[in-house]
């Protein structure tokens, strides 16, 4: 049987697909403001890999740095990109209306969007490595199919090369700080004795909570040729997998960041279970990373993160209701939210062993 509200989204659904009714949406007062966000929104799904394609030019011909603090002529741009002016041009224009540049006076200057991006040393980071998801989306089809594409190969958790081990942390690592402090924002780790980051990969959030927390003892699990890069005397790095090899024991508090994500159901259940283990009674774990079904950024969450984790090969956005689900069944309880600044970037889980 059909219910109320499925009979109303169908009813909606006839109207909002009628010419007729988008002209008539269009002209009337009370609802053309709405027409125009709707006709908009439709807009930047259409554009939208377009949009991100100005963004990895942008970076890519480092345009933002060059005008950052300068302002810059036309000729200056196209010299620098080494693109024709023609071309140095039309990007101008493609970032000026993306806010990530800024046209005044004959010249140009950094957009509000791009000294956000600067700021930020983790996005252009993220863009430019971009470049194996977006081969990817080329067929998104395929790629739903199951057909691997570039950015599974990226993967360090596989059989990956050092020189991708070592891309790929710093690619963290550069996106790790303002997450780092949003997460210690949410959750203070002042009670705790010691703080064991698994997959905490270059150590930027052990670091940012020892530099808040002088006297916490630091821990860090990762790959082997990951642990082995890190050379910090305040942190202890362990190497090995939490796939195959035991967790290190000692810690009252255990993060995982950004990490629950990129694995399947099966690795996560049995990863959550390890920690538990690990873990005293009292213990904590704190699970941080974006989420899905977040209110007001669902698309981060079930498109982005949903297409690129799928891109990587492994992993899914999980929701809070999957993860404090999850996190019962490893045997913990007292699973709390603690609400973050940018949730549509991280959230932050904590529960109790």
């Amino acid at each position: 049987m059909t219910s109320f509200r499925e009979r109303w989204i169908l009813w909606r659904n006839r109207r909002l697909g009628d010419p007729g009714f988008q002209r008539w949406a269009a002209k009337f007062p009370l609802t053309r403001p709405v027409a125009r966000r709707k006709a908009r929104a439709l807009f930047d799904i259409v554009a939208g890999f377009t949009y991100s394609q100005v963004a990895y030019a942008v970076i890519d011909v480092g345009l933002l740095p060059f005008v950052a603090g300068t302002k810059r002529s036309l000729a200056e741009v196209a010299a620098h990109t080494g693109l024709p002016p023609e071309g140095a041009e039309r990007l101008l224009k493609a970032a000026i209306a993306l806010d990530l540049v800024e046209a005044t006076g004959g010249g140009y200057l950094l957009g509000s969007a791009g000294a956000a991006m600067l700021g930020n040393p983790g996005v252009p980071e993220m863009i430019a490595h971009h470049r194996y998801l977006y081969a990817d989306l080329a067929d998104p089809v395929a790629l739903l199919r199951g057909e691997a594409g570039s950015l599974a190969a990226y993967w360090p958790y596989g059989a990956a090369s050092d020189e991708r081990t070592a891309a790929y942390s710093a690619l963290m690592a550069a996106s790790q700080p303002m997450l780092a402090g949003q997460i210690l924002d949410a959750y203070p780790l002042a009670k705790h004795r010691r703080l064991l980051d698994i997959g905490g990969g270059a150590g930027v959030f052990l670091r940012a909570a020892g530099s808040r927390f002088p006297a916490l003892k630091l821990t860090l699990f990762d790959l082997p040729a990951v642990a082995a890069r890190l050379a910090d005397p305040a942190i202890d790095a362990v190497g090995g997998s939490f796939i195959d090899d035991p967790l290190p024991a000692g810690a009252d508090v255990i993060s995982l960041v950004r990490v629950l994500h990129d694995h399947d159901d099966a690795v996560v259940v049995a990863l959550l279970a390890k920690v538990h283990a690990a873990l005293p009674p009292g213990g904590t774990i704190v699970v941080a990373e974006p989420m899905a079904e977040t209110q007001g950024a669902a698309p981060i969450g079930d498109a982005y993160f949903g297409m690129y984790l799928l891109a990587m090969g492994s992993g899914r956005p999980r929701s809070v209701e999957v993860l404090h689900t999850m996190l019962h069944a490893a045997g913990f309880t007292a699973v709390r939210e603690h609400a973050t600044a940018i949730p549509m970037l991280v959230r932050v889980l904590t529960a109790v062993r």
